[in-house]
């Protein structure tokens, strides 16, 4: 249920551990057929789709729904799914059409309500639903949402049911790529029992996708198993992913290696030297959208006070992104230059060098302009990262001792470590951090605008620092409205430029999705998302 501490979703109970071995109940490799098991973490929240924007859970998310569209998991591409065509006169008004045949895997069919009852959850204020805001360009979010005083609606009014395959969409302004957001998790279907037994839902969700929930032990393993009934094209091609919880990624490497996990999706930092040579072919590496950053938290006054754009500015020409890249990821990492991805390409919105100087490595300008913004504030300050996945020790370590080469002060900058990723998560949406913190983002759908306004439009849906700035809104703005590409594309790329003045959060690096996996299965690839393709996985 919502807001306890451990939610059990079946009888097997497993014991807390570290690792989990093939010897645990129901999950490993010598267990059931066709089971796959993969490294995975425990999500921040409940699996609603609507309050779910980490990519652990978005992972599950992937599995259990289907909707209006998908992203094409080779391309990228936004593909219709449930929809049979999304039209529009003028980019403001769209009518949607469902394909028939799908139902959820109680049964239930999926109709047009079954979108807009799930989109309307998702955008009232009083559900608290952290995707809230991808709704806020449908007519009447401002009175279910408002940004001050009571909700005057339930509901959207921009959203109307015409018939069980039918509903129109009335934006508040024009969004040309509006129908390419569709695929995102945030936008999928629920069924009534959602509704009607939302605690027994979230005890144990039920999709549309091509697996079903078996059960879930927090801290331990999630069982996903194949849906027989699964109208779509993309059924799943196993019996089963067993997701089992590791809160160290090099356990989880070294259960691959002697043969106790079957995938896992990021291999950590220490072990790129020698993969290759311990994996041979089963050794995945290719660019992924995917941006590490460090996001300040502008709620504070010792970060936002008059001045400290420069300090935040020098603290980016302090890192030796070069050196890092190289020393601690091999190369499979590459310096950022702008707040996007290369994965978008040049028509999509990447930009090389948008961040300018301010993302090159120059430790005089770093310290001059952090002497004239008044100095790192208390003479120090901490890099927050969550401890238990992404070998995230490694880099910050690295990033700390260039900032303190630079300033020529061994104790400028230390790493603050927080022990799991949820407790992470959960710290900063409490706004608890006092200085700058990991954000690396993963692209919910490939557009530049999923790279900004997200992160940096004010309130936006992962705002974690809580950046506002109204030329920045007001650009973000026109670029959603522009139907000409190139001219929306051009837009967004000026918003990028006041991140360089600003800079509320600092580029690191491009990541590449990395995975390894074991001689047990085969067609095993990431997404452009950087995650498995896990209905593709089959068993040897």
């Amino acid at each position: 249920m919502r807001g306890r501490g451990r939610v059990q979703w079946g009888a097997c109970a497993l014991a807390a551990a570290v690792a989990l071995t093939a010897t645990a109940c129901g999950g490993g490799s010598t267990g059931r057929s066709g089971v796959v098991t993969a490294s995975w973490g425990d999500p921040q929240n409940p699996l609603e789709p609507a309050n779910t924007n980490e990519v652990q859970g978005g992972k599950v998310l992937e599995m259990l729904f289907r909707g209006l569209k998908r992203y094409n998991p080779k391309t990228g591409a936004a593909e219709n799914v449930l929809a049979e065509r999304i039209e529009t006169p003028d980019s403001q008004n769209f009518t949607v059409t469902l394909k028939p045949g799908w139902t959820f895997s109680n049964g239930e069919k999926v109709t047009a309500k079954s979108f807009v009852d799930a989109w309307n959850y998702g955008a009232f204020i009083g559900n608290k639903q952290k995707n809230a805001p991808f709704f806020q360009y449908i007519d009447g979010f401002d009175r279910v949402h408002p940004e001050n005083g009571k909700p005057t609606a339930r509901t959207l009014s921009g959203l109307v049911v015409k018939d069980d395959k039918t509903f129109t969409v009335r934006l508040n302004q024009k969004f040309s790529s509006w129908p390419d957001t569709l695929g995102y998790s945030a936008f999928m279907p629920l069924p009534r029992a959602f509704f009607t037994d939302h605690d027994g839902w979230l005890r144990k969700p039920v999709g549309n996708g091509p697996y079903l929930v078996d059960s879930y032990e927090k801290g331990s393993v999630m069982r996903m198993r194949k849906w027989g009934k699964y109208p779509g094209s993309d059924p799943a091609r196993n019996g089963g992913i067993d997701l089992r919880v590791y809160t160290d990624n090099n356990t989880a490497y070294t259960d691959l290696q002697a043969g106790n996990l079957d995938l896992v999706d990021d291999v950590p930092a220490s072990q790129l030297r020698h993969v290759t040579s311990d994996l041979g072919g089963r050794y995945i590496n290719q660019p992924a959208g995917i941006i590490q950053t460090l996001t300040f938290p502008m709620y504070r006054k010792e970060w936002s006070r008059p001045g400290s754009d420069k300090v935040r500015r020098g603290l980016s020409m302090a890192i030796d992104r070069k050196q890092i890249t190289k020393e601690i990821f091999e190369n499979t990492r590459t310096p950022a230059t702008d707040w996007t991805s290369p994965v978008l390409g040049a028509d999509g919105g990447y930009r090389a060098g948008l961040c300018g100087a301010a993302c090159e490595f120059d430790p005089a300008e770093a310290r001059r302009l952090i002497k004239e913004g008044g100095g790192l504030p208390g003479g120090r300050m901490t890099l927050s990262y969550n401890a238990d996945t992404g070998s995230h020790k490694d880099w910050i370590d690295a990033i700390c001792n260039s900032i303190n080469r630079t300033l020529g002060n061994d104790r400028a900058c230390v790493g603050d470590p927080v022990g799991t990723f949820a407790d992470f998560r959960n710290k900063i949406s409490a706004k608890g951090m006092t200085g700058p913190f990991r954000a690396g983002w993963q692209m919910d759908y490939p557009l530049i605008q999923n790279f900004l306004q997200p992160l940096y439009y004010t309130n936006g849906s992962a705002n974690d620092g809580k950046f506002s700035d109204r030329r920045f809104d007001k650009l973000v703005d026109e670029a959603n409205a522009a139907t000409d590409r190139g001219k929306a594309v051009a837009t967004f790329q000026d918003a990028e430029k006041i991140l360089a003045q600003q800079m509320p959060a600092i580029p690191l690096w491009y990541q590449n999705g990395s995975g390894g996996y074991s001689e047990r299965i085969s067609h095993v690839a990431l997404n452009p998302f950087s995650v498995p393709v896990y209905n593709a996985i089959t068993v040897n």
